[in-house]
């Protein structure tokens, strides 16, 4: 597991504990879930159709790509370091 986002959807519907994983082909998102009296897991919400689940798996794994970029990249010295140098 890479990271656990949250989403709002139109400013009035939100989902926490959206999970983002590193599979064998990749990066994608894991709906909440819970597990039942049975021992299997099932979502708590999800998306009805793949289209909807696809649009949100782009836009979650889009904002945490971009967010480890920012966080890989190194930040420019400060002003106080130039004067020292």
């Amino acid at each position: 597991m890479k990271a656990v986002v949250s989403i709002t959807i139109d400013d009035e519907f939100v989902v926490h504990d959206i999970k983002v994983v590193e599979g064998e082909k990749g990066l994608f998102i894991a709906m909440p879930s819970r597990k039942a009296a049975d021992g299997e897991y099932r979502d708590i919400a999800h998306p009805i159709n793949s289209k909807t689940r696809e649009t949100i798996q782009e836009l979650i794994l889009n904002a945490y790509l971009e967010e480890s970029d920012q966080e890989e990249t190194p930040e420019a010295s400060s002003p106080a370091q130039n004067e020292q140098e």
